[in-house]
């Protein structure tokens, strides 16, 4: 049980933060996109949370010290995610076409929802969830994998964020939830764009149009998919809480997964500890996954919380209806924090905590690791075509997100043949909710995942250093 020292606290003497608001910095911008860590530094002179600027004229706290972190979310009593609290977006202080507000605005869905209400709509998800067999998961993103690599393996240089961790994701979802590609590539251009806050108001339009034709259609068409049993549960949820539930479900799978799966590649590429053998004791990917979770979380912040009186955090003063956002990134580099040793360790923030955790950690998790290894299976010797520090980020107050990430590598051929995955089953029986799919969950990411590559003999020639999966590829292939 973790206790929350933070809240209810009197304010210190003389703390600056008391003295008047002071003007928050802003976390939205290309400055704060390219060194977010610099800017986490100079908050910290406030404590365990600091005032900062989520848009032009947003005002909100970002909470950015670990125990502070989990005191609010730890404490839905104090702390309530419903966005019909905010009084600047009620009183118009904020406008409705803040680029913000798609993501911090009101939605009947479990993430924006509070006690029973919340229970309710978080049951149908993680019900539904649990139904998807890991296993055809595994088949699903290799299969996915495969056939992008297939596109851009000849040429010798890609694009891996545009060609690749940008689109598995949209493969996988659109197979999970049962979406036509046509609305999945919609679905991710609006939410795409209400991440980065550009032409927000846009976006949000062309999400909410695709998710209403895509329950429509899952209405009229029930099958084998995540949609489908949640329709089915015994929730009932009526279509407008569908819709929403999608909106979180669908944006969770896409956006930051791409994330997740594109900054460990960088990581991968860039940092020298992954740059040896296996046998050498190089950190494997599941370890480099950790390594990002812990430092360039997907969602870097986010966790809007309301507090529902005025309240002290470490010291500053916290209105009742103000935005309270959490900084995973931050929070999981706290100075405070016992160990900086990394691998292994799970107690990071990256998939929040408290009654709002992300119920899709397992199978999310799953996915970014064996579309890294099959990529680094396929492309032995790949590596980054610009200096690390050339890479640039997307802008956004939310999201830790590149804006491209090119390779390059000795080109290979086009595989002749990979493993077949068959697609999900076709019937669906409503009453019974019967379907092949196993309820059994995705392996625990404390054990090794299964091998995910298909035997086949390397492409191109180790050139340089070899990394150390590399060796990992030759031991799978018996070499």
């Amino acid at each position: 049980m973790t206790s929350h020292p933070d809240v209810g606290t009197g304010p210190p003497p003389g703390c600056p933060a008391h003295a008047g608001r002071p003007t928050g910095e802003p976390i939205y911008g290309p400055d704060f996109a390219t060194d977010p860590t610099a800017a986490y530094e100079r908050m910290r002179r406030f404590g365990s949370a600091a005032p900062v600027q989520l848009a032009p004229g947003v005002d909100a706290t970002l909470v950015i010290g670990y125990q502070a972190a989990l005191s609010v979310l730890r404490s839905p009593e104090t702390f309530v995610k419903d966005p019909r609290r905010w009084r600047a977006l009620a009183d118009g202080t904020v406008p409705m076409d803040s680029p913000v507000v798609p993501m911090m605005m009101y939605r009947p869905n479990c993430l924006f929802a509070d006690g029973e209400e919340h229970r309710r709509l978080r049951q149908a998800v993680t019900d539904s969830l649990e139904r998807v067999d890991p296993n055809a998961l595994r088949g699903y993103v290799e299969e996915s994998a495969d056939t992008l690599i297939d596109r851009f393996c000849a040429r010798g240089e890609a694009d891996l964020l545009v060609e690749y961790a940008r689109v598995i994701p949209m493969l996988v979802s659109n197979r999970m939830f049962g979406c036509p590609p046509e609305i999945g590539e919609r679905l991710l251009a609006g939410m795409s764009g209400i991440f980065d806050g550009v032409n927000a108001e846009q976006a949000n339009a062309q999400l909410t149009e695709a998710i209403v034709e895509l329950v429509a259609l899952k209405r009229a068409k029930p099958g084998a998919d995540v949609i489908s049993w949640m329709m089915a549960h015994p929730a009932e949820l009526t279509d407008e809480e569908m819709l929403h539930q999608l909106v979180v479900l669908m944006g969770a799978g896409t956006e930051p997964e791409q994330n997740l799966i594109a900054n460990g590649l960088r990581l991968l590429l860039s940092d020298d500890r992954f740059a040896g053998s296996l046998a050498g004791g190089s950190l494997p990917v599941d370890d480099a996954l950790d390594e990002v979770l812990w430092t360039d979380p997907p969602m870097a912040n986010y966790a809007v919380h309301y507090p529902v009186h005025d309240v002290d955090l470490d010291g500053l003063r916290l209105r009742e209806g103000e935005p309270v956002v959490i900084s995973f990134a931050a929070a999981n580099t706290d100075s405070s924090l016992a160990s900086d040793q990394r691998a292994g360790n799970r107690a990071h923030l990256a998939w929040s905590a408290g009654p709002h955790a992300c119920p899709a950690q397992s199978s999310a998790r799953l996915a970014a690791s064996v579309a890294v290894e099959k990529l680094l299976d396929r492309l032995p010797d790949i590596e980054l075509a610009v200096p690390v520090d050339a890479l640039e980020w997307r802008p956004g107050p939310f999201h830790r997100a590149l804006s491209a990430l090119p390779v390059r590598f000795p080109p290979v051929p086009v595989a002749t043949s990979h493993a077949s995955v068959s697609s999900a089953p076709a019937t669906f029986d409503a009453t019974s909710g019967e379907t092949s799919w196993k309820p059994s969950p995705a392996p625990s990411p404390s054990t090794p995942p299964a091998a995910t590559s298909t035997g086949r003999e390397p492409g191109s020639a180790p050139g340089g250093r070899r990394r150390w999966w590399n060796s990992l590829a030759g031991w799978w292939r018996g070499q």
